[in-house]
């Protein structure tokens, strides 16, 4: 989308308080641009903010003042933007959104780094491969999903003291320890050119449970993403949860699963915890030929 506001600044910096100047001056105020959208299925505008400078703000600290003013940058009242967040520490993966056309984690950008490298706004929009739910926030329900086809658990018979459990070497929890960072937030799926999104309309009269069928069977088609490839290779090398690895491959195998990767390794590039996605993705098509020529085989 073309914004036909000019911020009329020459070459990148600014000198009438809205942004830093090639001095480094702190602003007066910070001009930011939110891609709304006001339900699932409506289109989608622009709306800009004003908000008051403060040293160490991130861009949720941002999003609380627009919230707390409830007024765009024209002054009209407006309903405060949406967004999801919950442990501001980029942990639990809730805050993601596209940022100055970037996917991050909104609790870890840190305003004065978006303006040094974008003195004229920062510019918010929800990422582009899930439904929105309303302007930031959107459902992720298919990345859920995705685990859910990898069975991305250790399956137990129960929670009762069955003593001590196989043991894992070291060199072994060196390589799982990153894996085991993924907080499922997107932004690998986000980067990723061959995940797309996965939009449904909801029929007249249809039921609850008939458009979650619906979707799923959806999701299930669609491609898994980097993130369910990757937490199949962390479970598949614990000494517990390699028992069902077979079926972490057969679903890695089928219909929307490692096949559809192209090799394209944005995901890697994006991803806030540094998990090497890459080197799962090798893994896992190693593992599946090996699986399907066993099977094939009667191995």
């Amino acid at each position: 989308m073309v914004d036909s506001h000019s911020n009329g600044h020459a070459n990148g910096h600014s000198h009438d308080g809205h942004g830093h100047d090639e001095h480094g001056h702190k602003p007066d105020h910070i001009e930011v641009r939110v891609l709304r959208q006001d339900g699932p299925g409506q289109p989608s505008y622009w709306e800009r903010h004003s908000v008051k400078y403060e040293a160490d703000m991130n861009v949720i600290s941002v999003l609380q003042r627009i919230a707390a003013n409830a007024k765009n940058a024209e002054g009209k009242h407006v309903a405060p933007v949406a967004w999801d967040c919950n442990c501001l520490e980029e942990v639990c993966g809730a805050c993601t959104m596209v940022i100055n056309g970037k996917v991050r984690q909104a609790c870890s950008a840190l305003v004065d780094k978006l303006l040094s490298d974008n003195p004229a706004e920062i510019e918010l929009q929800p990422m582009t491969k899930f439904p929105v739910v309303r302007d930031l926030a959107v459902d992720r329900t298919r990345l859920f999903s995705a685990l859910s086809r990898v069975k991305a658990w250790v399956p137990v018979d129960g929670y009762y003291d069955m003593g001590a459990g196989p043991r894992y070497p070291a060199e072994d929890q060196e390589t799982a320890y990153p894996l085991s960072q993924c907080m499922s937030c997107g932004c690998c799926v986000e980067a990723c050119p061959q995940y797309t999104k996965v939009e449904l309309e909801r029929i007249e009269g249809e039921t609850e449970e008939a458009y979650n069928a619906r979707c799923k069977a959806d999701y299930d088609r669609a491609f898994v993403g980097p993130h369910a490839i990757s937490q199949a290779m962390l479970f598949n090398q614990h000494p517990t949860g390699k028992n069902i690895a077979g079926e972490r491959l057969d679903a890695l195998t089928a219909e929307g699963g490692l096949q559809v990767c192209g090799n394209a390794q944005n995901c890697v590039a994006v991803c806030p915890k540094l998990i090497p996605l890459t080197t799962s993705i090798a893994r896992a098509g190693r593992a599946t030929t090996l699986h399907v020529l066993k099977k094939w085989f009667g191995a």
